[in-house]
């Protein structure tokens, strides 16, 4: 029997085609999914400054109806960011007015959020140190003389850690309840205070041996310092009037009232203003 030169294009237009059902994303042919382009921005805190700046990122990707469905099912491990803001200088009339970001990270909520982000194949960057709400409010410390210090982990002057804490337990015998230091690490001064939050506390606590709080890094000079530092540097300039701080381990004293008594150079040795904070305790509450 002869063969017809177009059989198997003829058996081809002949055979039937499967139609997917309605609803079934999965058997309808690539062709027919709906690709689409959708731009979303993710406002998220940049942990790596340690600061509690925000920014948005423009993330540009391609989903499709099973990759929305992905996104509904892990959505819920990603808290939404509300940005808080500090207390101003205009609004601030003491020390214990302010609130400051925390040096410890939430690594359970900060894994499972990670977690999300690769799944969603989102920039790890995305998912730094949630929440923005990890604030530490300085009214913590109301009635209480404070040293506070801008430290780095890699300066000339980093051996102050280890004087400040000698500084912190001899006022502490005499005084338990009465002083505290607090740590603010900045990373404006030669980029030596380039870790994490993590690392930082890590190399506080486990190398210095530091038991006094060593808070979230942030900046102390230019448009974006934190608001504190602004008050600080109003309330106490430096020599010949000028506020900008110079370098890592500078100090101001803030009295119990939540003054600021004194600013010293990071050439001052923490011992040398001993008395300067035994004379503050001193001094009545307000």
């Amino acid at each position: 029997m002869p063969r017809c030169p177009n059989s198997k294009l003829l058996l081809a237009r002949t055979l039937p085609t499967a139609k997917p059902r309605l609803g079934d994303p999965s058997r309808a042919p690539l062709a027919a999914k709906r690709h689409r382009w959708t731009d979303s921005k993710v406002a998220f805190i940049s942990s790596g400054s340690g600061s509690a700046s925000a920014f948005s990122t423009l993330h540009r990707h391609r989903t499709t109806s099973s990759h929305r469905h992905h996104q509904q099912a892990v959505a819920p491990l990603i808290p939404t960011t509300r940005l808080r803001l500090f207390s101003t200088m205009s609004s601030a009339t003491s020390f214990f007015d302010f609130k400051v970001p925390d040096g410890k990270p939430l690594p359970l909520l900060s894994s499972r959020i990670a977690e999300a982000c690769d799944r969603l194949a989102t920039p790890r960057a995305v998912c730094a140190k949630y929440p923005a709400d990890n604030e530490v409010p300085l009214s913590n410390y109301k009635g209480k003389v404070v040293l506070v210090v801008n430290t780095a982990s890699k300066c000339g002057f980093t051996y102050q850690y280890k004087n400040l804490e000698s500084v912190y337990q001899a006022i502490k015998k005499e005084y338990p309840d009465d002083f505290v230091v607090l740590g603010f690490p900045c990373n404006q001064f030669g980029s030596q205070e380039p870790g994490s939050n993590e690392e930082i506390q890590n190399f506080c606590t486990l190398d210095q041996k530091v038991t006094f709080p060593v808070l979230g890094k942030i900046n102390v000079n230019g448009d974006d310092a934190h608001p504190l530092y602004k008050w600080l540097k109003k309330e106490k300039p430096g020599l010949l009037g000028l506020e900008r701080v110079k370098w890592n381990f500078e100090k101001f004293l803030i009295g119990r009232d939540g003054k600021v008594i004194g600013r010293w150079a990071s050439t001052t040795e923490p011992e040398k203003i001993q008395d300067k904070i035994i004379e503050a305790i001193k001094q009545p509450a307000p």
